[in-house]
């Protein structure tokens, strides 16, 4: 493993970069599915909707951002980061302040769309595409820091912005985030006077893909890689929002107070970030290739005992598995793009893998859903889940395997 002063001086050397990163991340939270379902009842309550009312209209927003994102997700490729961020993060601000202050309800799926797209879908996008574009040879550790910004807002934002509606009504909270958004835009400005451009990058640290070349998007759309890797985009998105998004269901299933499950996910939290960190000194070391076709591993064994556990004990260790395969995905997936399919076009390709993600944060909640209206018990679907990411780890396997045989021998065994 690195050593300590190794590492320190690659965080005080590149520290600018690294908290940018670590920055947006965080600041997503405003557009994340955990984020949002805080302020449910309040939403519910102010337009009079159903629980199958305000699914639709958040798999609407989710969904038509989705379709935004891979149109949007190619200006990380024609922007430097000090220029596109501001305006994000200002549109986040926005979709915030409008959270608050809406009266109607047709104007809700807009707002949610505004989220989504501006905070999970190009906060997170503009994040990870730096990183990867910035950095190469300790690509892995600079993505597993970022996106400490994540797990940040993951482990505290929901906790804080719950204990505040105790104070304050829920939309004057939305003014809270808007107001955290629009004040990240100046100490962005400070930390990237410097910015480690793409173009410098192109001409002097950038490393091509298979076949030794930058590969564009309709290139990607064309080989069979990519469709081996859309089932295991899609499953870490559809079903891990679905396992936080009926929760409270989840609970009621396993006889357990709400507060104890909750209670349990600061060690899924803790477990992910170790995960990130573990991932990206592994990632540096041994390449993509042969993390990738692993890393949903641990998501069998989590809904396998997500369905078959009573008590929060072994409910406890679903979270830590499952936090495994999150915390894994965070930092090898984004490096993933790069590492087959070149830098030179990594925004626009990336773009529509995170359009397949953000799909599946909008599919997920809705398939379970009405499964449980129909009565398949959460049990038997979270078995069926495990079934699903066994498959997926035999589709990115066998892709993987096809496709690392064209890829530039950078990590030697």
């Amino acid at each position: 493993m690195q050593s300590a002063p190794g590492f320190r001086h690659f965080l005080t050397a590149n520290a600018p970069w690294l908290a940018t990163g670590a920055m947006l991340t965080f600041l997503s939270s405003f557009g994340q599915t955990f984020f949002i379902s805080v302020f449910a009842g309040g939403i519910r309550e102010r337009f009079g909707l159903g629980h199958g009312d305000w699914g639709g209209i958040y798999f609407a927003g989710t969904a038509l951002s989705a379709l935004t994102m891979i149109w949007a997700g190619m200006l990380t490729d024609r922007f430097r980061v000090r220029a596109l961020a501001p305006l994000v993060l200002g549109g986040l601000a926005l979709a915030c302040i409008a959270m608050a202050t809406i009266s109607t309800v047709w104007l809700l799926p807009v707002v949610i769309f505004a989220l989504r797209f501006f905070g999970q879908g190009m906060t997170s996008q503009t994040s990870t595409v730096a990183m990867a574009r910035w950095f190469v040879a300790t690509r892995g550790r600079a993505l597993s820091i970022a996106m400490l910004g994540f797990s940040v807002g993951e482990a505290l934002l929901p906790l804080l912005f719950v204990a505040l509606m105790q104070l304050t009504d829920w939309q004057n909270l939305w003014f809270l985030a808007a107001a955290m958004a629009l004040a990240a835009i100046p100490l962005l400005m400070l930390m990237l006077r410097h910015e480690r451009t793409p173009q410098s990058l192109s001409a002097g640290h950038s490393r091509a893909g298979m076949d030794s070349r930058h590969w564009q998007r309709r290139e990607v759309l064309r080989h069979p890689l990519f469709w081996f890797m859309v089932p295991a985009l899609l499953g870490p998105a559809a079903w891990g929002t679905a396992l936080f998004f009926h929760q409270v269901h989840m609970a009621n299933v396993k006889g357990l107070p709400h507060v104890e499950l909750v209670a349990l996910f600061p060690i899924y939290t803790v477990t992910a970030v170790g995960a990130m960190i573990g991932a990206g000194w592994l990632l540096d070391r041994k390449g993509t290739q042969r993390l990738m076709p692993w890393i949903q591993l641990p998501m069998i064994a989590a809904f396998t005992i997500f369905s078959l556990a009573q008590g929060s004990g072994a409910a406890a260790l679903g979270f830590v598995a499952f936090g495994l395969a999150v915390g894994a995905s965070y930092t090898v997936v984004p490096a993933f793009w790069a590492e087959f399919y070149g830098t030179a076009h990594i925004g626009a390709i990336k773009s529509m893998a995170s359009a397949v993600m953000v799909l599946g944060t909008a599919l997920g909640p809705v398939i379970t859903g009405y499964l449980i209206d129909f009565g398949v018990p959460l049990e038997h679907q979270f078995l069926a889940i495990a079934t699903y990411f066994g498959l997926t780890t035999l589709s990115m396997a066998v892709g993987i395997g096809r496709a690392r045989q064209a890829l530039p021998d950078l990590h030697p065994a």
